[in-house]
């Protein structure tokens, strides 16, 4: 009996090989997209990911966690200037980069699956969206990038990050991968994939950061 062909949770693509287990899960690679996953049944509870998300040391009063954050409002400060409008998407239960944003005179809002669930944000349009350590939570990450893209106005600007893997990582060791609840890993040729995908230009700011812009016709 053929065993069943894993599709990629980006690309949907078939081409996936096996390619790490470690005690508590496998990993595979598409050859389409690059993108590292791990399948549906070995994804966490709802339950369980917000008590993971519980354990991270957060702290709005740490100045090391505000200066980590700080780096991704770069890319917003030179392309945009106050009152520009802007979402936190996957903010977690602090709105400290939302805060920051606020101090600079941005106008802000926040959504989170678990702490600032209000799906009415949502529907409104930015000029930009952040999203910070979110994307490799994502079961459907073509789908939420598709929808972010969405919400953002005429030369609006998508701002992720999010660590990426590449050749020179011993995914067996890097501690990235040893959340249960990142369940995606991308990779600086996914993103080009993505990017490709969705036509919009893409650019990287940082070794975890990327904005994602619609291409000026």
């Amino acid at each position: 009996m053929l065993e069943e062909s894993i599709k990629c949770s980006l690309c949907a693509s078939e081409k996936t090989d096996f390619f790490f287990e470690d005690k508590f899960r496998p990993y595979n690679r598409c050859r389409n997209c690059s993108l590292i996953f791990v399948t549906p049944e070995f994804h966490v509870s709802r339950e369980r990911e917000k008590s993971r998300y519980e354990e991270h040391n957060n702290d709005p009063d740490d100045r090391g966690y505000r200066d980590f954050l700080e780096r991704i409002t770069l890319p917003i400060k030179d392309k945009f200037d106050p009152p520009a409008r802007g979402l936190d998407f996957g903010c977690g239960p602090t709105t400290l980069l939302a805060d920051i944003l606020s101090e600079k005179g941005f106008e802000m809002d926040v959504y989170d699956l678990f702490y600032q669930p209000d799906t009415s944000v949502l529907e409104k349009k930015f000029d930009f969206i952040v999203t910070t350590e979110v994307v490799e939570h994502l079961a459907k990450p073509l789908d939420v990038f598709e929808m972010l893209l969405s919400m953002l106005k005429p030369n609006g600007m998508l701002a992720v990050m999010t660590r990426l893997h590449d050749d020179s990582i011993d995914f067996k060791t890097w501690h990235y991968k040893n959340d249960p609840t990142h369940i995606c890993f991308f990779s600086v040729e996914t993103f080009e994939w993505l990017s490709a995908r969705l036509g919009v230009e893409h650019r990287r700011v940082e070794s975890d950061i990327y904005v994602f812009a619609q291409l000026v016709e």
